[in-house]
């Protein structure tokens, strides 16, 4: 029995066909998507040989989401969340579509490729809070981190399986293909949305973009627990992202050969899918706040180790565990935030989550590689992992021990 309650909590996935759908389908597109990235990236290079342009793809998908994402929020507030997720589901499979037609046609100026993938960013933007905000209503209150945990399983594994697929059916039929394929997996999370009950926004006045915008702002900043959350996630990526790293770091071990730069990423996906395969030691925890604390501690410590291991079994082995470790504060962040956040600021609170995640990392990234330049990587990577832990730790100190109250608590339009 205690085997048994360590391993996934497959209950959402029973106890609501809604969610079931809707989870099928968003596991589906997440592998599409994940190809589209690699065919994007191997097109972008074969035409221009540049990393620049490559990084260029990044930016295109980044800077869609950390500008309009709050107004994203904002919208996803504001209307009927079926109606909107249809129309942003369509929208990222038609620019799919024509990434498709041109693969067919003959390859389209990279501009034009950046652009439709701004478009998709841009649609994608405003779909993620729809997304996020269903969940408390798909799922009972003691599922929600179940619930979460699956999405991040979907997450990983996509992440580990859907770029492999992705290089395969590059080499078999071309960038045409992996585009086609997406197309046909956001048809598929169509169908899964299509399912979901209608969702009116929560009372209230309907009040203008710019307002909304300041209101979810003013509820990001008096509201403890919901702050101290975001906040542990910024500090997890701006300060201890590695991944900027990995190519130095497999030059240092294994003389660069492209064999085995995938070993990085995988050991952290590898450590991921654990977490979540024993997601039921933490989903349904009463108090899932210090678990997201004490999980990105891990996280960093993890990472410092990574740089202080002087070899690349050991270092690859503390990746395991700061995947794993990422994996528990994701989920239990996200059903921190959940938990107390009013039903009509949830796509406002998830937009500003996945501000935090886009742009966290991206500056991590950056940090690292600046340091590394500086220094070197093992400083860079010990001195991130450290700077991880004490900012944790003193959130933790600030805030993370006290628990909602008054205002803070679960609004009466969540039951």
């Amino acid at each position: 029995m205690a085997v048994t309650g360590a391993l996934l909590d497959l209950r959402p996935l029973r106890s609501s066909p809604a969610f079931r759908r809707l989870w099928i389908g968003t596991t589906l597109s997440g592998f599409g998507s994940q190809m589209t990235l690699v065919a994007v990236m191997y097109q972008v290079w074969q035409q221009t040989g540049s990393t620049v342009w490559t990084g260029a793809v990044g930016l295109a998908q980044a800077l869609p989401v950390v500008v309009f994402g709050l107004f994203a929020g904002a919208l996803a507030d504001r209307a009927e969340r079926r109606r909107l997720a249809l129309l942003t589901t369509a929208g990222c499979a038609a620019c799919t579509g024509l990434l498709a037609v041109q693969g067919l046609l003959g390859p389209a100026p990279v501009m034009v490729v950046l652009v439709l993938v701004a478009v998709q960013s841009c649609v994608g933007a405003a779909g993620g809070p729809v997304a996020r905000s269903y969940l408390p209503h798909l799922l009972r209150r003691e599922q929600l981190g179940a619930g979460l945990a699956l999405n991040h399983l979907s997450f990983q594994a996509s992440m580990l399986v859907g770029p492999a697929v992705g290089g395969l059916v590059l080499g078999w039929s071309g960038v045409s293909g992996c585009y086609l394929v997406d197309t046909v997996s956001f048809g598929l999370a169509f169908v899964g949305v299509r399912g979901l009950p209608a969702l009116p926004p929560a009372g209230g006045p309907a009040v203008s973009g710019a307002r909304a915008v300041a209101d979810g702002l003013r509820f990001l900043a008096g509201h403890r627990v919901v702050r101290t959350a975001l906040l542990t996630d910024l500090a997890a990526t701006v300060l201890a992202m590695p991944i900027s790293l990995f190519a130095l770091m497999n030059t240092t071990w294994f003389d660069g050969d492209p064999r085995t730069f995938g070993l990085f990423l995988t050991a952290i996906a590898v450590g991921g899918l654990i977490a979540s395969a024993l997601s039921g030691t933490y989903s349904g925890l009463a108090r899932p706040q210090p678990v997201m604390l004490g999980a990105s501690a891990v996280w960093g410590a993890a990472l410092a180790l990574f740089g202080l291991a002087g070899g690349p079994w050991l270092g690859l082995g503390c990746l395991v565990v700061a995947g794993a470790a990422d994996t528990v504060a994701v989920v239990s962040r996200g059903t921190v935030v959940q938990l107390h956040t009013p039903a009509g600021l949830l796509g406002r609170v998830a937009a500003a989550e996945q501000i935090v995640g886009q742009a966290g990392p991206d500056l991590g990234n950056m940090r690292a590689g600046l340091v590394a330049r500086l220094t070197s990587g093992p400083v860079a990577l010990a001195s991130g992992g450290v700077l991880c832990v004490l900012a944790v730790t003193a959130l933790a100190a600030g805030g993370g021990r006290r628990q909602a109250s008054g205002a803070e608590r679960l609004s009466p339009d969540r039951a």
